[in-house]
């Protein structure tokens, strides 16, 4: 079992940054990655870390996903935009590799932390 608690998420204005953290309770190497919902939207994959790192387009350029030795996850978001507003997500342990961006490829996920751009 692994717990995941995310945190760092907030209101910003449009062009502005902020830093997500996923604490988790369980040591050891394993996949981890950030989704984001968005009010009326499927949930989508947006960075993952593996043996490499991995970015969805959407967000690609804008954002840096990293892990320390403790397994916490960041995601530093800059220079974001009012269609980045959503619900993000801390997911751990891949369980499809090919499609981790997809809301089923993962097996341990946590609660979400709110991310709100102005504009």
């Amino acid at each position: 079992q692994v717990q995941l608690l995310e945190s760092g998420g907030g209101s910003v204005q449009a062009g502005g940054s902020l830093r997500l953290s996923c604490a988790t309770s369980r040591t050891g190497t394993y996949s981890m990655a950030w989704f984001r919902q968005a009010p009326g939207k499927e949930r989508e994959g947006v960075a993952a870390v593996f043996s490499d790192v991995r970015y969805a387009d959407s967000m690609k350029g804008r954002i840096t996903i990293s892990k320390d030795n403790r397994n916490t996850l960041y995601l530093q978001m800059n220079n974001l935009k009012p269609e980045d507003t959503a619900l993000y997500y801390c997911a751990a342990w891949c369980l499809n590799e090919p499609s981790w961006y997809e809301n089923n490829a993962w097996r341990y996920w946590g609660q979400g932390t709110q991310v709100t751009v102005s504009s």
